[in-house]
């Protein structure tokens, strides 16, 4: 590697493990612009400015490929689907179909309407994923930061996809980088948006864990000084104690930005993410192709 690219590189893995950066994401995606895949932008799942995701899928793909749903961070205040342009075409090389959903954000709402945005996408999702080479019935829900929170939330408190007319059985796992599950607002935004008439119960993760949560995946980093790392042991332990698999990664000396920093072709070092992700997306979409949905293990049982 030529002096000045190694040096880009370093400043590039530096910036994705302290602070996802909108120039840090940006060089981050270069290789994307370049990767094997398909992508089918700015897809409207609603009426609204920021009801758009962003489809990945391998090129020739063929079959019937599971999906994947990712939401950005941001901390509810910022971000946006395509600074995850490189998320998205990795999943898609693992051959997967990946979604990326935007959702509203602070000052345009506060909790839990991005929530509600989160579900409708997923409910557009089961729709019309089939129309892009995915299986509506073989989801599994992803994200990074407040991504992660979201996506956990709507994993595991199901009111949320109910509520959009999704489909629970659909979702076959859930994989959170960075989560803050045990959320407390620390700042004067985040005390806004997370407010009356709310109280904790209802935006913290953890109190909802129940028997039904599909098998999950926890990564954090170690040293993680933002959303300190027990977010996702607590939650681990919640899930764990009514019979759900989870799968934790703690990555010692590795920051917040660390854990989808792996993700990134320029940074991968940062962190294992990926080896992670797809190890346990491999048995996970493998196990779900043997096993039936309800409607159909009643109609075996009918036949039977």
């Amino acid at each position: 590697m030529r002096a000045p690219l190694a040096r880009v590189v370093v400043l590039v893995m530096a910036a994705l493990g302290t602070g996802c950066t909108t120039l840090s994401l940006t060089i981050a995606n270069v290789p994307a612009l370049f990767a094997p895949v398909s992508r089918t932008a700015n897809v409207p799942f609603g009426p609204g400015k920021r009801d758009r995701l962003d489809i990945y899928r391998p090129k020739n793909a063929t079959g019937v490929l599971p999906v994947i749903v990712f939401w950005h961070g941001g901390g509810w205040t910022d971000g946006k689907k395509g600074f995850y342009r490189f998320v998205g075409a990795k999943l898609a090389q693992l051959g997967y179909v990946a979604i990326l959903p935007n959702y509203r954000v602070y000052p345009e709402v506060r909790f839990p309407s991005f929530l509600d945005d989160a579900a409708r996408s997923v409910a557009w999702v089961e729709q019309h994923a089939a129309e892009h080479g995915g299986d509506p019935h073989r989801i599994v829900l992803m994200g990074h930061s407040a991504g992660a929170h979201m996506a956990a939330m709507l994993a595991i408190n199901h009111s949320y996809l109910t509520q959009a007319g999704a489909d629970l059985h659909d979702i076959i796992g859930l994989i959170g980088l960075s989560g803050p599950y045990a959320l407390a607002p620390n700042t004067q935004v985040l005390n806004t948006i997370f407010s009356a008439p709310y109280t904790t119960h209802d935006w913290q993760v953890i109190p909802y864990a129940n028997s039904e949560v599909p098998p999950v995946l926890l990564i954090h980093g170690g040293a993680d000084n933002l959303v300190w790392p027990s977010n996702s042991e607590d939650l681990a332990r919640a899930l764990r104690s009514h019979g759900v698999s989870v799968e934790v990664k703690i990555y010692p000396g590795k920051g917040h930005g660390d854990t989808v920093a792996g993700l990134s072709g320029l940074a991968r070092g940062r962190a294992p993410t990926l080896q992670d992700v797809a190890q346990f997306l491999k048995a996970l979409t493998a196990r779900s192709d043997r096993q039936p949905r309800p409607s159909e293990e009643a109609q075996l049982a009918v036949v039977h």
